[in-house]
């Protein structure tokens, strides 16, 4: 068996069967511990998701890249958060705006967890 990064575009994944098997959605306490143990960010996460969890390693510039030109809601909802952690409050703004949604909170790592959340539970639902 060959395995390869793949993206996830459903909770549902085909087997080497041909069957469909369940994908197990993390939760916040999973996806902060693949940070403190992992190199990568596990397989399947949104690039949004991917991006926040490259920016809690300390690579912003890698989470920033990541996004800097994806025209989603989360996407743009990420952008804000990383703009407001560079210092940018005006860039923060434009994006959030762009996004439709607001994240924001009073200490960086309170916005963070709440996107995180947010993404994650949209997972959840897909």
């Amino acid at each position: 068996m060959i395995c390869v990064p793949i993206r996830v575009t459903s909770t549902y994944l085909a087997n080497d069967n041909g069957r469909q098997d369940r994908l197990e959605i993390m939760n916040l306490e999973q996806f902060k511990a693949s940070i403190a143990e992992e190199q990568a960010p596990p397989a399947g996460l949104s690039i949004p998701l991917a991006a926040l969890w490259w920016d809690a390693k300390g690579e912003w510039a890698r989470a920033h890249s990541m996004v800097d030109e994806l025209e989603s809601r989360d996407g743009m909802a990420v952008h804000a958060y990383l703009h407001r952690k560079e210092g940018s409050a005006s860039n923060a703004d434009y994006w959030y705006q762009r996004s439709g949604r607001s994240f924001y909170r009073p200490e960086l790592d309170a916005e963070r967890t709440a996107l995180i959340e947010g993404l994650l539970a949209a997972d959840r639902k897909a």
